[in-house]
């Protein structure tokens, strides 16, 4: 099983980027101006498109990966950040939401083990509570049984 950051927040992003320029275009348009200097105020589209496309590039590089008896955490591009956890010893996996992650389905994925020595929190994905319900199941059953 793989986890990645939602990619809903992300469509969100373009789609609005997307509505503003045509917005501005229109905007524009039906003032009649004829200073190509008003037709700058397209850069702001511009500008929130080039930081949803590196949220974008983030939320690719970003992934939990469940590998048998062990959780992978995965992120960065240039520098690499890598962490693995026993799934025996995962003790707390917490899902916190907000008002508009609920309202779009994800939120955010918080995993603690014994004496918080390490804790990962995947933000914005998709079906966090599921998420979590497997995550826990695999982790208990990974623990040793009592005689």
């Amino acid at each position: 099983m793989q986890l990645q950051p939602s990619i809903k927040i992300v469509k969100l992003g373009y789609i609005f980027c997307l509505l503003l320029a045509v917005a501005v275009a229109v905007y524009l348009a039906a003032i009649k101006n004829r200073d190509p200097r008003m037709w700058a105020m397209l850069i702001l589209p511009g500008v929130l498109v080039l930081f949803v496309g590196i949220r974008h590039v983030r939320r690719r590089l970003t992934k939990l990966t469940i590998l048998g008896d062990r959780i992978r955490y995965e992120s960065g591009l240039f520098s690499k950040s890598t962490r693995t956890m026993e799934l025996a010893k995962i003790q707390d996996v917490r899902v916190d939401q907000t008002l508009s992650q609920r309202m779009i389905g994800v939120g955010d994925l918080s995993i603690e083990t014994a004496g918080q020595s390490s804790h990962i929190v995947m933000r914005s994905i998709d079906h966090p509570q599921a998420a979590a319900d497997h995550i826990l199941g695999l982790a208990k059953a990974q623990r040793p049984q009592p005689l």
